[in-house]
């Protein structure tokens, strides 16, 4: 295998260790390296929502659209801090998911959703998605693809 593709690139770089899947959608964990435990995750609303809570701690990248509540008068006040780096990329790519390992690019929140590039490690392919749904689809399809070769049945391309 080459691995041509595998880098981080970007402050936000997310390595997704898939390690089953189940009704809500893929479950393992989740590597940024700005700590070293990795974040578990059971479904695709809690993946989203982990690395949602991670670019808005670094702003970066900065939202297309502002938070809004219909609930609270209050306004939102910038939670980001500067972060110091605790692993290194070697380290992030070393790590890997039972059904599949994933680099996530996010390069813009534009139009109240995600824009970028990701990266399935095992297969040393990398697609853009123009949203969230659409990189969410492309994990999912990517494990059942693995799923199905263990099955024996005919393999969709990613």
């Amino acid at each position: 295998m080459s691995k041509t593709q595998w880098y981080i690139g970007a402050p936000n770089g997310v390595i997704l260790c898939v390690d089953a899947m189940g009704s809500g959608g893929p479950a393992g964990r989740l590597f940024h390296s700005y700590q070293t435990d990795g974040i578990p995750f059971d479904g695709a609303d809690q993946m989203v929502f982990h690395m949602e809570e991670l670019f808005n701690a670094l702003n970066f990248p900065h939202p297309g659209t502002n938070e809004r509540s219909f609930t609270s008068a209050k306004k939102a006040e910038a939670h980001y801090t500067e972060r110091d780096r605790i692993m290194k990329d070697e380290a992030l790519l070393s790590k890997h998911g039972d059904l599949g390992t994933f680099i996530v690019r996010v390069q813009h929140r534009q139009n109240s959703s995600w824009q970028g590039r990701i990266t399935w490690m095992e297969q040393d392919k990398t697609i853009s998605f123009r949203s969230v749904w659409e990189m969410v689809k492309l994990i999912e399809s990517a494990v059942d693809t693995v799923c199905t070769e263990e099955d024996g049945e005919e393999t969709p391309s990613w």
